[in-house]
C-alpha cells in the first residue's frame, strides 16, 4: 500500500502541535463494508479481503482499481466499518458496481479532523491508548470531537519498518 507509487488521500495541515495535527480533508469517494465485528482483528482481515476483491476486479466491469492509502477503520460496539479511499480519478458515478453487495460506494463529505500518529503494528490496546490520548488532548484544548474515532493504516502487512498509523476524530473547527 504505502509506497512511493501509492496515491494517498489528500488533506491539508491546518495546525500542527507537538502531539497532534488539525487537518482539512476534502470530499472523497470510499468503498466501504459494514461489520458486526467490535475489535480490530475481527474487522481487519475479512473487511480487507472483501474490499481488496472489489478493487482487484470483483466488480461488474472486472476493472482493476489501484490501491490507495490509508485504509479507514471505525471499530465500535454497534456497526464497524472498513473503507478504502478510491483513487482521485474516480467518483461515485464512474466507479464500477461491486459484485459483492456488502461493498458499497459512498461519497464522504469534507471534514476537519484531529490526528495523532504512531508506529509499529496496531492492535486494540494501541487503538484504545491513542484514541484516549487524542480525546484528552482535544478536551484540554477545548476542541469538540464528533462521533467515534477512526483508525487509519498506511502500510501493507509485510512492511516491518517505518509503519504509519493514525487515530483520527472529526472535529468542529471554525477558526
Amino acid at each position: 500500500m504505502a509506497t512511493n507509487k501509492t496515491e494517498e488521500q489528500k488533506y491539508s495541515v491546518i495546525q500542527k502541535d507537538k502531539n497532534f495535527e488539525i487537518r482539512f480533508y476534502p470530499a472523497a469517494t470510499f468503498a466501504t463494508i459494514e461489520s458486526k465485528a467490535n475489535n480490530y482483528r475481527d474487522l481487519s482481515y475479512p473487511g480487507f479481503r472483501k474490499l481488496a476483491g472489489y478493487i482487484f476486479g470483483n466488480n461488474e466491469s472486472s476493472v482493476h482499481i489501484s490501491m490507495t492509502s490509508p485504509v479507514h477503520m471505525d471499530v465500535n460496539d454497534t456497526v464497524s466499518t472498513m473503507s478504502f479511499v478510491m483513487p482521485s480519478t474516480f467518483n461515485k458515478t464512474n466507479l464500477p458496481t461491486p459484485k459483492d453487495a456488502s461493498v458499497r460506494i459512498n461519497e464522504v463529505p469534507e471534514e476537519y479532523a484531529a490526528v495523532i500518529r504512531f508506529g509499529g503494528y496496531t492492535n486494540d490496546k494501541k487503538l484504545k491508548y491513542y484514541s484516549e490520548k487524542l480525546r484528552n488532548i482535544l478536551l484540554k484544548k477545548g476542541i469538540k470531537s464528533i462521533g467515534h474515532f477512526r483508525f487509519l493504516g498506511y502500510n501493507p502487512p509485510y512492511q516491518f519498518i517505518g509503519r504509519r498509523n493514525e487515530i483520527i476524530f472529526s472535529i468542529e473547527w471554525n477558526k
